[in-house]
Formats: C-alpha cells, structure tokens, sequence
C-alpha cells in the first residue's frame, strides 16, 4: 500500500469525518451484539422451565421482553451503520472531488512536452477511472475494513468471555484464511495494473478516433477501425476476465471456511456441553456462538472484496502518482507581477525540441520595439511557430535568451507573461459552446457590444448573424459547426477582444481569401497601434506593411528587413513576393 500513502493528506484533511464514522462503526457494532446474547438468554429461560418447572408467565414476560430488546437493538445498530455509510461515504465523495480537481489542476500546469509524450485518452483514464477506484478504497474499502477489525475485536472478546476454549478452536481457520488472503491480493494487484494499462489504450484509441471522425469516413475506414478496436477491447476482455477469475475465488472460499468454524462451533460446543464443561451450561451459548460466527461471515466475506478494491486502488493510484509526480519543466520563478510593455529581443536563440532532437531555431537573434509589428516568413519547418511558442514560454529557450522589456523572460512571472499575451494559433480550436463563449474566452466580462466589434474586426460578424441563433450558435466540437476560415476570425476575435500588450498570429489567415485578409489587416493596423504584433505568415501580403520582416530557413534569418528593402534584393522573400503577385494577377 505504499502508493496510497499519498491519500493520507486527505485523511487528515478530512480526520473528524473519519473519526466520527469510527466511532458511530464502535456503537453500531455494540448494539449489534446484544443480540446473541439475549437469544442466549432465551435459551436458557426455555431450559430453566423445563427443569426446574419454573413460573410459566415469568418465563413468557422474560421471552417477550428479550424480543422487544432484539427489535429495537436491531434497529438502533441499523440507524447506526446507516449514519456510518453517510459518514465515510460522504467523506470519500469529498475525497475524490478533491484529487479530480489535484490532478486537472496539475495537468494544467505541464508543459507541451508532457501533453507530447502523453495520449489524451490516457489522461482521461486516470482523471476518471483511476480516480473512481481510489474512492473505492477511500469509502467502501476503508469503511468495511473499520467495520470488520471492530466486529472481530468485539465478537472475539464476547466470545472468550463466554467460553476460551470453544472461541479457540472457532478460530482455527483463520491464519489459513490470512494465507490466502496473502496470495491472492499479489495477484490480483499484477493482473489489476495490466487491466488498467489496456482500459487506457482502448480510452486513447477511441478519443483519437472520435476526434478524427471526418478523415476516417472520407478514406472509408470505418471497417479497419472497427477491428482495430475490437481487437484491443477483446484484449482488455481478456485481462478483466483474468481478474475477476482471480477475485471470484474470494466469495467461495470465505463461506466455505465459515460453514467450517460453524461445525467446529457446534461439534465442539455440542462435547462441551455434553461434558458440562466451564462456561457450557446451556445450549443457548452454542446457538449464541453460531450467531457470532455467523455475524463474522459478512466481515470475513467482506475481506476479499476489499483486498480487490485495496489492490485496484494501489494500481490506480500508482498510475495517478506517476503524473503528479511529473515535474513541469516551465516554472514560474517570480511571484510578483509587474507591467509589460511589449518590447522582444532574441539574443542568439537556439530551440531544440527533446520528442524529435531536432533543432528548430539555430542562433536567432532579432528585436522588436514596443508597439510595432513583426512579419516572420519561411518555408514549412523553418521556425516560424516555435518563436511564438518560446515568446508564451510554452517552451524554454535551449539556448541564448529572450528578454522582454528588458527582462529575462525567465524571470517574469509566467501567468502574468501569458495574460500579456493574444495568441491565434495555426490550428484554431474553439469549443463546444456558443459562438459568444467562444469570443468572450478571450475576456470572460466582456460585454455584447465588445464581443460584436471584436467579430466586425475579425471580419466574421456577416457570417455570425447569418446563422439562426446568431451569436448563440452552440459549435460543435472543436468548431465543427464553422468553416475552417470562419474558425481562423472567430479565434481572431477571441485575441483581439483581449487587448493585450502582445499579439501573436501564427499563420490565421491561411484558410481566408485575400480580400478578406486585406480587410481583417487594416482592421488589425487601427486596433493594434500601441500593441506589440508578431504574425507569421506564408503570404506576403500578411507581412508587407510589418514595421520589419525576417525571413527563417532550416531556423536560421537568412533575411531580414522592410517590405521595400527586401523586394528589392534577391533572396526567398523577392521571388515569394514576384510568384504570390503573378498568382494574384492570374486570379
């Protein structure tokens, strides 16, 4: 049980619930064992009549009593264990509210990398599935095990003040059941991780699918898929099978050494009796010993059951820990927060990404002042997008450093760095809400009115107001409602309605027609005058009104200078400039 180790934080957190169910478990189990004893009880008044002729009414008002005093313990334990189930169940409820929200919280702060080398599905599994099975653990598990060790420790010195002998010899199973126990709880913890690795796979492989629904119908894949799938979920049949084939042995077995102690009780009991041995005067202490065995029969069953849970949650567990102890490698070093400005400089930049080993920018160095506008070119691959990725610090620089104002990029504080920051991505991601959520993620208070003039801006309020909900329009996910170049001007929309000291735009405008573009261009000129712009772009006419231009091939600035400068010298941007303009005159 060493990995959930790491829940104890929580029991402390949560010590007076836990200490409440503890002792309402104690009283409960109390109460439960007045039972036995008063049916003992009865026993013997039924003896005691027939041998020593005693008074009939006497015996009857004794019998009726002892009923009444069954009922109403029976009901008191029973109000009792109800209100322990509320106590600890509710508290593992508690628990699991908050590791969900430890781990989401930790997912938030991992860097790329981790979201590189990790499956969605994967991360799915453990927030959901994983955690669910350490509630197990948390609740049922930790409440049935308080149940049983306080069952065991009351029934046990009910009965060896009864009779020490017969207890001793109703406990002779045991050690063999702890054996068992022993055995069974390895295996089942190995075959419990194996089950669990193979849900993830299934849990990735779906996710991967469903988000790429529209590439598998356009290729007519469906069928390859649907094998794929049942292959990986026959293998997870296969590993569940091979557990619960180990857990099902459990059950069985606990009844069977059960119904052993119970002809122990009554073979032995019944000599005892028969020799009229200290502590066996009457029958009702061998119907008194059954009802304790038997009252030990859940508990004991109970064991295997909650040996499986143990066993689950410590794989769970084990698969939780192994992401929050992954330590994220961009780490906000200053607490404080202080103004930004905008200005960028790279000095002597090297990015080189650990997936791939390859180096994405070689020796870059450029600035930026505050307030003006950058155009960064190349082809596919040259670097472009890794310099908007090492300006929001997704990424730390391998090499050489980025200052901003001045400043170490290093040493501002992350949150405030990003909150600095408009960024449009190349791959715009919307969610599954409305239009005007969407938009006002860039700002959540922001009003209709800014969230209309952030869509005029972008060049998409015409489409938005086209739609019979308008700016309620609920997308589809990742935006699948909208076109890809509608897409692009709604996440425009979302930096823009931010007004940041920054903005990025990393190639937005590739799925826009160019008329279009020139509008969305001008817009962005008259909103962004005091605000630092970065775009990349392929196109040159995204870039020729930048205040300066540099050209990346293989992450290296092979050019570097004004629209007119750079026309005007031979080198990529000039024969970009002269294809993109023949293209431009042929439309």
């Amino acid at each position: 049980m060493k990995e959930l180790q790491y829940l104890n934080k929580y029991f402390i957190k949560y010590k007076y619930s836990f200490l409440l169910g503890i002792i309402i478990t104690i009283v409960a189990q109390i109460f439960s064992l007045f039972t036995p004893k008063l049916i003992s009880k009865s026993f013997k008044a039924i003896e005691s009549f027939h041998s020593n002729n005693s008074n009939h009414a006497l015996i009857k008002d004794e019998l009726l009593n002892n009923i009444l005093l069954i009922i109403g313990t029976t009901l008191i334990a029973g109000i009792l264990t109800f209100l322990m189930r509320q106590t600890l169940i509710v508290m593992s409820r508690h628990v699991e509210f908050d590791l969900k929200n430890e781990v989401f919280k930790h997912y938030e702060v991992l860097d790329q990398n981790f979201y590189k080398r990790n499956r969605t599905g994967d991360l799915m599994n453990r927030i959901s599935e994983d955690v669910a099975k350490v509630r197990m653990y948390v609740g049922p598990a930790v409440m049935y095990t308080i149940n049983t060790l306080i069952r065991f420790v009351v029934v046990i010195i009910y009965m060896y003040n009864v009779s020490p002998r017969l207890t001793l010899y109703t406990l002779l199973p045991l050690p063999i059941l702890s054996y068992i126990i022993f055995r069974l709880s390895k295996e089942i913890n190995k075959r419990s991780t194996t089950f669990q690795q193979y849900l993830s796979k299934i849990f990735s492989f779906t996710q991967e699918i469903f988000s790429g629904i529209r590439v598998v119908k356009a290729y007519s894949l469906e069928n390859q898929y649907q094998e794929k799938l049942e292959e990986l979920a026959e293998e997870s049949k296969t590993k569940s099978m091979n557990l619960a084939k180990v857990q099902a042995l459990f059950g069985p077995l606990m009844i069977a050494l059960i119904g052993v102690s119970n002809l122990i009780v009554i073979y032995f009991g019944g000599m005892m009796y028969i020799n009229h041995e200290p502590g066996m005067e009457s029958i009702g202490v061998i119907a008194e010993f059954i009802l304790y065995v038997n009252m030990l029969t859940w508990p004991v069953a109970s064991i295997g059951w909650v040996s499986s849970l143990v066993q689950e949650a410590e794989a769970s567990q084990k698969r939780i820990n192994e992401f929050l102890k992954t330590k994220p490698e961009i780490i906000n070093h200053e607490e404080k927060q202080t103004p930004i400005d905008g200005a960028i400089e790279f000095k002597n930049v090297s990015f080189t990404y650990d997936d791939t080993n390859i180096e994405a920018l070689k020796n870059v160095s450029f600035k930026v002042d505050n307030g003006k506008t950058l155009a960064i070119l190349g082809k596919t691959g040259s670097g472009k997008s890794t310099i908007l990725s090492l300006i929001s610090r997704l990424y730390d620089t391998t090499s050489g450093d980025i200052l901003l104002d001045n400043k170490n990029i290093k040493e501002l504080n992350l949150y405030n760095l990003r909150g600095s920051i408009g960024i449009v991505p190349q791959d715009a991601f919307l969610f599954s809400d409305t239009i005007k959520n969407n938009i006002k993620f860039g700002k959540e208070n922001a009003t209709d009115e800014e969230v209309i003039n952030a869509a005029k801006n972008a060049v998409v309020h015409d489409n938005i107001i086209a739609f019979s909900n308008q700016y309620e329009t609920i997308l589809g996910e990742r935006g699948i409602t909208l076109s890809g170049g509608q897409k692009q001007r709604v996440s425009i929309a979302r930096a823009i309605i931010k007004k940041p000291n920054i903005l990025l735009f990393d190639d937005c405008l590739s799925a826009v027609d160019t008329e279009t573009e020139e509008q969305i261009l001008n817009n962005l000129t008259e909103i962004s005058k005091n605000t630092t712009t970065i775009i990349v772009s392929h196109r040159v006419s995204s870039a020729k009104n930048a205040d300066k231009i540099i050209v990346l091939d293989e992450g290296r600035i092979i050019q570097e200078g004004s629209h007119n400068q750079l026309i005007n010298e031979d080198g990529y941007y000039s024969e970009l400039y002269l294809k993109q303009l023949s293209e431009k005159e042929l439309n």
